[in-house]
């Protein structure tokens, strides 16, 4: 008997037809002997339709209370699972978040997860139950309810997974596993049987939408074997873990990632003295926002420009920051777009063989798109193209690095 974690996303659970079909999958894995934690997201599109209600009542609602409204959408998921579980003779229990002991720090709306206490969940266990957790949430110190953010369902599934010593944490979706590129633009984009944690970490924090990356990040951190699949089909997924693939095709590019949600911001003529840096980006990071690639140019006379970009959601807000900082420091002026996009390939190979900057370089020319920054890892090269062109730069890139061949 293995401790499995699943997880299934919104789609999965998007109506009530949806949830028995999860339970009926469920209830079939229990009879097989398995015991099961299953976390699920919001039923389709919930989330995004209560962010809309609560804007229709108050136009900038307060995060303590968004964060309370928001995690109703999960507890409804869960109750139902249950409830279906129940009725197909398979006892079950629904959660919340806290009752998972789920505690976070009190960052609303992408709160971080500080600890887990399993042990009502290993109760539940013990007594024959399935435990059927919202995902999404947890509660602080205070007892204020807090959500995770985008993909905090996965990250509840993985945090679980390492505070319970499972086998393995299964996400379920509505494709089936990892692609080399994303199918739905590049449709010979092949499946991967394997991948590892650091090649899949740099996917998601690139674009692809599968994972999250805090979720990989954690899997990688306590060693959880996390399994991609399909909840519509039978399909093999992909596994995600140590190693990824055999030692003879670690040499080459094991994906393309791209990403649409980018806003660039470009500080000129920034005095190149110390202190500079952390007075630009200590701001940014204490009104929350991220900050993804950043690019200085060399200093002529002792000026320089600075580039960095953030989401396309926190462009406006981050440029309101920075502005009269720059203003402060005797920047001349605080450039802002939000017509790019990152397109990225990477592979753990690349960090031991020449050449694959100049073919990404040489894909990208042949198909006439023009690069405006690059940035790199040991294991990655992205570059920030025109958004319009991101659908010809994966498909010219998979051709490039001929992953369509298995």
């Amino acid at each position: 008997m293995a401790l499995i974690v699943q997880k299934y996303g919104g789609t999965s659970v998007a109506d009530a037809e949806r949830i028995k079909h999860v339970a009926r999958r469920v209830a079939a894995r229990r009879q097989q002997g398995d015991d099961l934690v299953v976390v699920v997201s919001a039923m389709g599109d919930t989330t995004d339709q209560l962010i809309e209600l609560a804007h229709q009542v108050s136009p900038e609602p307060e995060a303590r209370e968004l964060d309370l409204l928001l995690s109703t959408g999960e507890v409804v998921s869960c109750t139902l699972l249950a409830m279906a579980l129940k009725a197909l003779g398979c006892p079950a229990v629904a959660l919340t978040g806290a009752q998972a002991g789920i505690g976070t720090d009190r960052r609303y709306g992408r709160a971080r997860i500080l600890r887990v206490d399993p042990s009502r969940i290993r109760a539940h266990l013990a007594e024959g139950r399935v435990a059927v957790v919202a995902g999404f949430q947890g509660i602080t110190d205070e007892m204020d309810i807090t959500t995770l953010g985008r993909g905090g369902s996965d990250t509840t599934a993985v945090a679980l997974a390492a505070a319970l010593g499972a086998e393995r944490c299964e996400i379920y979706t509505d494709v089936e596993g990892i692609y080399t590129a994303d199918p739905r633009i590049e449709p010979r984009a092949r499946k991967l049987e394997r991948i590892s944690y650091e090649e899949m970490l740099e996917l998601a924090s690139q674009g692809a939408r599968v994972m999250h990356s805090r979720a990989v990040e954690l899997g990688w951190a306590y060693g959880v074997p996390i399994y991609v699949a399909s909840s519509f089909s039978d399909a093999p997924g992909t596994l995600i873990c140590e190693g990824g693939e055999e030692m003879e095709q670690r040499n080459r590019v094991m994906g393309i990632a791209h990403d649409s949600d980018v806003g660039r911001i470009t500080i000129r003529g920034v005095p190149d003295r110390p202190g500079i840096a952390a007075a630009i980006f200590g701001p940014l990071a204490e009104a929350g926002i991220s900050v993804d690639t950043i690019v200085q140019n060399a200093s002529v006379e002792r000026l320089t420009d600075l580039t960095f970009t953030v989401s396309r959601a926190d462009l406006k807000r981050a440029a309101e920051l920075v502005t009269p900082i720059a203003q402060e420091i005797g920047a001349s002026a605080v450039l802002t777009d939000d017509h790019l996009a990152k397109v990225s390939v990477v592979g753990a190979g690349m960090q031991s063989a020449p050449g694959y900057a100049a073919r990404m370089f040489r894909a990208l020319y042949e198909a006439g798109i023009n690069i405006e920054l690059i940035t790199t890892s040991e294991i990655r090269i992205t570059c920030l193209i025109d958004a319009s062109r991101v659908a010809d730069a994966v498909r010219a890139l998979h051709r490039a690095f001929e992953l369509e061949q298995g």
